[in-house]
């Protein structure tokens, strides 16, 4: 993978090590490089150094690591390249480096998530993994007809550069060779949103001719089941403009990475011009190149996110074909060659998937910093809020900075808002036989967010908006059900805290491994900086307890290796050393 031109690459892994000394501190580093040449192959180095800066001349990835899961919920990795090695070198250096200094998190969040995906589903896993081997072939074909003249296709390249460099970084860094991982080991463990889909797609139908049901037929996705709330926010007199975002997820996934990616990379192979997006922050999880979330800062001025809008019209599974690029792949690739929600949009919706399928919302900081303070109070400038929807077959997208002047805030909370989008879905249907929780306008979170974003007025006001849940006490909280309401009805849900013998219309509101996660939010400054204030973990309150593996009932079920027992974090704003 290394260039011939360059003979030897070095990667740089600094992991940061803290020292009290009564009330000073000092900081030492151990530098982990790595030198490859094509006689010697990888070789891994070790230094101790007290500055950043004193590294070899040569680098050309370079990376800190500072793992925090135990004390903050988080661990956090800084990664750059060096813009003076070629692209392929950058990301391939990147991603090696990424593997190693993380080996032990990927190979715990690997066995948490993935390492049993397939067990009783071995023939859906198979027809995936038949499409999957078409996708690679396609993806392989347009990269050597393409990456020359195209920029979309030369980054669709760097990315499965940069997944391979994590395989090699990562099988480097863990001795044990049974724990070793395949690069389509790598690939299923970075597209779990598309496998969401694609297990629908792929897995067996309901039989009417009364057989014996198999274990892998009775599996099935949860109906409503939530995935994240979201909120665009501007506060009075356009003083600012908050941006934030809930993950709700099984509990297994919360070893977390806060990540910073500085990639000069450049537009085309052999361009002197360098992407827009040289600069990436996201929260993410260990050994997957995207956030998965998603939520991003670029230094492009774009924060993108999103929330999951479900397909329930089997009809559109149709459109799902090997010749596309996976959703994964496409948000970066937006989110590095984009200027504006315009170009994101236009770049996103090309090769549609059709998997994964969400509402993004895509906000311009660098629009709302150009329009300055006196313009804003008087008219949001336009192209400040772009949302898009997708859904097998379908891309919805446009301008709603019109929703942000009309009411001041835009909510996100896995119900599409353009109409042709609700209709396409087949959420219409669940409208009609479950009532109001499955609309735009009246489902809980809809009411929760009309009813309390006015309250937001700066970033601890927006933490306590995106973390609200009083679903025992709050009317907006009720449910067809017994007892009478469902913690998932709330902004940030806690489905674990549903009784296990309660009595619910649908899967999602009962009682399950499964809620908000995180919580994350960015300001004009914070995303200046490209810097977060992030809260790892399930909400905990003065009326929620907190989330306990030991004391729950699906704690010996569940896997959680290498998670802390007691989720009680408060939130870190991480400030970047390279930024």
């Amino acid at each position: 993978m290394a260039s011939t031109a360059l003979r030897e690459i070095v990667f740089l892994g600094i992991t940061f090590l803290l020292f009290s000394l009564s009330e000073a501190s000092t900081k030492y580093y151990t530098v982990q490089y790595v030198t490859l040449d094509e006689s010697k192959g990888a070789q891994i180095h070790t230094a101790d150094v007290t500055n950043f800066e004193d590294v070899p001349a040569n680098w050309v990835a370079k990376a800190i690591f500072d793992n925090q899961i135990n004390k903050t919920g988080w661990s956090f990795l800084e990664l750059q390249s060096n813009g003076q090695a070629t692209d392929e070198d950058q990301v391939y250096a990147a991603g090696v480096l990424e593997g190693y200094v993380t080996s032990e998190l990927i190979y715990e969040h690997w066995f948490n998530t993935m390492k049993g995906f397939c067990d009783g589903r071995e023939k859906t896993c198979r027809r995936i993994q038949k499409y999957l081997d078409k996708n690679n072939q396609w993806i392989k074909a347009n990269i050597d007809s393409k990456e020359k003249k195209d920029p979309y296709w030369y980054q669709v390249k760097l990315f499965y550069i940069q997944l391979k460099g994590i395989k090699d970084g990562y099988n480097r860094g863990i001795k044990d060779a049974s724990k070793h991982l395949k690069l389509n080991d790598l690939l299923w463990h970075n597209i779990q949103g598309d496998l969401e889909d694609l297990t629908t797609i792929f897995g067996p139908r309901v039989r009417s001719g009364g057989g014996r049901v198999t274990h892998e037929e009775r599996w099935s996705r949860v109906l409503g089941s939530g995935s994240c709330s979201a909120l665009v926010k501007v506060l009075p007199g356009a003083t600012d403009l908050l941006v934030g975002h809930d993950t709700w997820s099984s509990y297994q996934n919360m070893l977390r990475v806060e990540k910073l990616y500085i990639l000069p990379l450049r537009r085309l192979a052999g361009s002197p011009a360098r992407v827009p997006g040289v600069a990436m922050s996201f929260s993410s999880y260990p050994g997957i190149v995207t956030s998965g979330d998603d939520f991003y800062i670029m230094s492009s001025g774009l924060v993108t996110l999103e929330t999951t809008i479900g397909v329930n019209n089997d009809s559109l599974w149709k459109f799902v074909r090997p010749s596309q690029v996976l959703e994964t792949v496409r948000s970066m690739v937006a989110n590095r060659l984009a200027v504006g929600g315009r170009a994101w949009a236009a770049l996103f919706r090309d090769y549609n998937s059709g998997t994964y399928n969400n509402q993004w919302m895509v906000v311009d900081y660098a629009r709302w910093r150009a329009a300055g303070p006196e313009a804003r109070a008087r008219r949001l400038p336009s192209g400040l809020l772009w949302v898009l929807e997708q859904l097998p077959g379908l891309v919805v997208a446009s301008d709603r900075t019109d929703a942000l002047r009309a009411r001041s805030y835009w909510p996100s909370y896995n119900a599409p808002s353009f109409q042709e989008v609700f209709n396409a879905s087949g959420t219409q249907a669940l409208v009609d036989k479950f009532g109001d929780w499955f609309s735009y306008e009246r489902t809980p979170r809809a009411l929760i967010f009309k009813r309390d974003q006015g309250r937001v007025r700066d970033l601890t006001s927006m933490l306590a908006m995106l973390e609200y849940n009083d679903f025992r006490r709050d009317p907006l909280s009720r449910c067809a059900c017994q007892p009478p309401y469902s913690a998932e009805n709330a902004i940030a849900a806690r489905n674990d805290l549903n009784p296990a013998n309660g009595t619910y219309p649908f899967g999602a509101l009962g009682h399950r491994s499964h809620g908000a996660i995180d919580t994350k939010i960015t300001s004009s400054v914070l995303a200046s900086r490209m810097v977060m204030m992030a809260r790892s973990g399930p909400v905990f309150n003065a009326h929620l307890p907190p989330f306990r593996w030991s004391t729950v009932d699906f704690g010996a079920t569940t896997p959680h290796v290498g998670h802390p027992d007691l989720w009680t974090f408060p939130p870190v704003t991480y400030i970047w050393r390279w930024v």
